[in-house]
C-alpha cells in the first residue's frame, strides 16, 4: 500500500538540470519535493508526493478536499486521545 500526499507546488528549482527539485506546501508546511518525473509541472499546481517524489498532478477541488479529509482524520485521533 502506498499514501501519497496531496500539496501545492510553490517554488521550481531549475538550477540543476538532471534533476528539477521544488518547494511544495502541505497546509502549510513546506518540503523539498523531486519534480523530475513530471515533465509540465508548474508553480500553482497540485501535485501528490511519495517520499519526497511528485508522482503526478491532481486537480485542486480533489487536492483540497483530500486536504480537508486528512485534517479531520487528525482532529478525530486528538479527540481520542483527550478522552484516554
Amino acid at each position: 500500500m502506498c499514501l501519497s500526499i496531496p500539496g501545492k507546488v510553490v517554488l521550481i528549482d531549475k538550477s540543476i538540470p538532471e534533476l528539477k527539485m521544488g518547494k511544495v506546501d502541505f497546509a502549510g508546511v513546506r518540503k523539498d519535493v523531486c519534480l523530475q518525473w513530471l515533465d509540465d509541472v508548474k508553480v500553482g499546481d497540485y501535485v501528490l508526493v511519495h517520499v519526497g517524489f511528485a508522482l503526478s498532478k491532481v486537480d485542486e477541488k480533489e487536492a483540497l478536499s483530500t486536504i480537508e479529509m486528512l485534517k479531520e482524520m487528525d482532529n478525530l485521533i486528538d479527540e481520542s486521545k483527550e478522552k484516554e
